[in-house]
């Protein structure tokens, strides 16, 4: 059984952040070669919204209200371990994340910076394409915004 978690920075246990951070870390940096700062400081303003499956965690968001981040409010770090991808669990912690902004922030409107290759997944969720693509990071990514 997969179940959500949706806490602020300052409920999240050790072990849950050492667990985001692992899994940030693990996508992010090793698997797609790509050395960031993935520590920001913006993790304090943020909810996180976690996928825990047999007390592991799988996947995961971080969901700002409008100015945290960006003008509008926003998804970010959107990140599902290699082993259970293809599960849905992208769309499932996407959806819980919409959830986040829209009942929490009282917000419809959300951007993300998108990895280009995943426009249809945030298409299929609502997500436009605004302007042109840019590098962040070294890798390719788009703004994107469901109203």
């Amino acid at each position: 059984m997969v179940k959500t978690v949706i806490k602020t920075f300052e409920e999240l246990t050790k072990g849950e952040l050492y667990d985001i951070l692992q899994l940030r870390s693990e996508v992010f940096v090793v698997e797609q070669n790509c050395v960031y700062q993935d520590i920001d400081g913006k993790d304090y303003r943020a909810f996180h919204i976690l996928k825990i499956k047999n007390n592991k965690l799988i996947a995961y968001t971080r969901a700002f209200k409008p100015g945290d981040y960006f003008k509008e409010a926003s998804i970010g770090r959107v990140v599902v371990k290699k082993s259970e991808r293809s599960k849905g669990y992208a769309a499932s912690v996407m959806k819980a994340s919409i959830e986040v902004v829209n009942n929490i922030y009282c917000e419809s409107t959300i951007k993300v910076s998108a990895q280009t290759y995943l426009r249809d997944f945030y298409n299929d969720l609502g997500f436009d394409q605004v302007g042109d693509e840019y590098l962040e990071d070294g890798i390719p990514h788009i703004a994107m915004i469901k109203k």
